[in-house]
């Protein structure tokens, strides 16, 4: 049977919510662009769609670095 791949596309509902939120709370590094580490793992503990998201985000992360 052929491995099914993944629609990250469609996976992603709402693109840049978790980067907007990040910079309303201070877990936007501005130097390098992107969201901090340690911010997303502590958002990752709680309840709710940012956690959600952050969640994704961490799995999305390491998805990238298998590929390489």
């Amino acid at each position: 049977m052929a491995k099914k791949k993944l629609d990250i596309k469609q996976a992603i509902k709402k693109p840049g919510s978790l980067t907007a939120t990040a910079k309303r709370e201070g877990g936007y590094d501005k130097k390098n662009k992107k969201i901090k580490k340690t911010w997303l793992r502590e958002k990752a503990k709680g309840k709710g769609k940012t956690a959600e998201r952050a969640r994704f985000a961490i799995t999305l992360g390491k998805l990238k670095k298998k590929k390489k």
